[in-house]
């Protein structure tokens, strides 16, 4: 596997140090990603206090970064309330939900189907006047706010060197399963300006990336 967000809570494999089965590859720190991305938020616009949380419940990895994002939540003295969406058929009523819900911001949780409307997605925010953060994927829209996630390209290139391995004999149970290095914060001050929002100049001065 070239990528996975958590590979041990899908049970694709038993430990990282040991797969145990005849996959090996890359992860990343899916739960405590999206945790982060909270606090990003949070300090992006401090008075915010209910985030609506994106999810696709058929994602496996969406359960663990849920529970670790309420964790966080209780520390930041946030509200989180998941909003379910299997298709993107189900984004307007989601985002309408989240609206007579009163929520003050949206956090999307990585997932492919979300990521291929990052467009769709990150305008719905922009028109409810909502705050979001989520993976670089959905910068694609003019509406996301913050995008903080992997670098997944060193990923892809590194899985080169499993199937390298392997071909020469390895057993996938036997390499440990390596996780992301590299993480990216990029600020669209367009979308903060959109919104009414200044963006804090010690968030700014963090950003790997500031779109103007």
């Amino acid at each position: 596997m070239a990528i996975t967000g958590d590979a041990v809570a899908t049970g694709l494999v038993q430990s990282i140090a040991r797969p145990g089965a005849n996959i090996t590859g890359s992860t990343f720190f899916f739960p405590e990603l999206n945790a982060k991305r909270l606090e990003l938020i949070k300090e992006a616009v401090p008075h915010i206090r209910r985030v609506g949380v994106l999810l696709n419940p058929d994602n496996l990895s969406h359960a663990p970064a849920l529970k670790a994002m309420e964790e966080a939540a209780k520390s930041l003295r946030l509200e989180i309330h998941p909003f379910a969406v299997t298709d993107p058929g189900q984004f307007a009523s989601a985002f309408s939900t989240m609206i007579e819900k009163q929520m003050e911001a949206v956090e999307v949780v990585d997932d492919r189907m979300l990521y291929a409307n990052g467009k769709t997605i990150a305008n719905l925010a922009i028109s409810k006047r909502l705050p979001i953060i989520g993976g670089r994927d959905l910068m694609e829209g003019d509406g996301l706010m913050i995008a903080y996630g992997v670098d997944f390209i060193p990923m892809y290139r590194r899985a080169a060197t499993f199937v390298d391995k392997i071909l020469k004999g390895a057993k996938p149970a036997d390499l440990p399963i390596e996780q992301a290095t590299k993480f990216e914060l990029v600020i669209n001050l367009k979308a903060a300006k959109a919104l009414g929002l200044i963006i804090p100049l010690t968030l700014l001065a963090r950003a790997d990336e500031v779109i103007e």
